[in-house]
């Protein structure tokens, strides 16, 4: 399971809420301690309708997370799309690149390879300003994943282990409510498509939840990310990437045992 922490003043859920190093660093042990596996620290919001960050603020806000929580043991990931603060925090200690841009820049899976990093490639139509207006696709299971096994070419093109690369299929990353639903119901279908290479979801507190018809508006999306936490988990995803580690953690851990009883 992958923890959030963000270090933004813009993210969509928890914007400015561990965006000084103090509160970043506390709330990143807070997350390990919780049974994260990876702390996955970004310092650029790329919610619907962001705008881009410079990037020397972007390392500003997050090398110094990386650095402190790769000091006190924490395993991290960093969420960007930018060579250099992958670069900056793989010096840091990083020990994977998670990008919404999917490793379109050939730098990215360079740097993977120098550095021995595992890396995570998000499928996203757009960019993160324009990419929910309107998304259209022919068919959206189809064209998800060809990208992904144009991506999955290329790190082996390069010599890196199938394993050591995640596949997202970017669920909200231009995308509409039913483009989402389908990926998500054909979670089985994809992780084993792609087996060996993880399976990477993010769900967490995404409106989708909030737009899925007899869910309250004004929900605040934990119960609902839960739910999808517990279904694509039950059909086989490897890793989620949530905001709430203990609850899902707490989740996940009562419908197993309840699962594992059942005749």
């Amino acid at each position: 399971m992958a923890g959030i922490l963000n270090t933004t003043p813009d993210s969509f859920f928890d914007g400015g809420r561990h965006d000084s190093l103090e509160l970043a660093i506390a709330h990143g042990m807070r997350l390990w301690e919780e049974g994260a596996d990876i702390v996955d620290v970004g310092g650029e919001s790329t919610r619907p309708g962001a705008p881009p960050v410079p990037e020397d603020e972007e390392r500003r806000r997050a090398i110094p997370v990386v650095e402190a929580l790769h000091a006190a043991g924490v395993v991290v990931s960093i969420d960007t799309r930018h060579p250099e603060t992958a670069r900056a925090a793989l010096d840091a200690g990083a020990d994977a690149v998670n990008d919404i841009d999917g490793l379109r820049d050939p730098r990215m899976i360079e740097l993977c390879a120098a550095y021995g990093a595992g890396a995570c490639a998000v499928h996203m139509r757009g960019v993160p300003e324009t990419m929910q207006t309107a998304p259209e696709y022919g068919d959206v299971l189809e064209e998800v994943s060809a990208f992904l096994e144009r991506v999955a070419l290329r790190w082996e093109d390069a010599g890196l282990p199938a394993d050591a690369l995640a596949l997202d299929p970017g669920i909200g990353f231009g995308k509409s409510l039913e483009h989402n639903q389908t990926l998500l119901r054909a979670t089985e279908l994809l992780r084993l498509r792609f087996a060996p290479r993880p399976w990477y979801l993010g769900v967490s507190r995404k409106s989708f939840i909030a737009r899925t018809p007899g869910v309250r508006a004004e929900s605040d999306r934990l119960a609902g990310s839960l739910g999808v936490a517990l279904a694509v988990a039950d059909h086989g995803a490897d890793i989620l990437r949530v905001h709430d580690v203990a609850a899902t953690l707490e989740a996940l851990t009562l419908f197993r045992s309840i699962r594992a009883s059942t005749p």
